[in-house]
């Protein structure tokens, strides 16, 4: 599966509850993911690891559907290679 393809089917089966809570709300959901990513990060249970990053990534996704971006065409600054130094 392509980024854009699973950012089209978040889009398809969340887009409109998505939109109705918009950015700040979402943006809130998407932390709270995070913040359980960083604890199964931090444990040995590999299921849960699994999880939270498809709960992350999937949460970044509706981020980015209600806030017009594609995910796959963001990341080409990457894979053009147009990133200088170092974060």
């Amino acid at each position: 599966m392509q980024i854009s393809e699973f950012q089209e089917f978040i889009r398809k089966k969340y887009g409109q509850r998505d939109a109705e809570r918009g950015t700040p709300a979402t943006f809130m959901w998407f932390i709270e993911e995070v913040g359980e990513l960083a604890t199964a990060l931090s444990g040995d249970d590999e299921e849960n690891k699994i999880e939270e990053f498809a709960d992350v990534f999937a949460w970044m996704c509706t981020l980015a559907n209600i806030n017009g971006v594609d995910i796959e065409k963001a990341c080409d600054k990457y894979i053009k290679g147009n990133i200088t130094g170092y974060k």
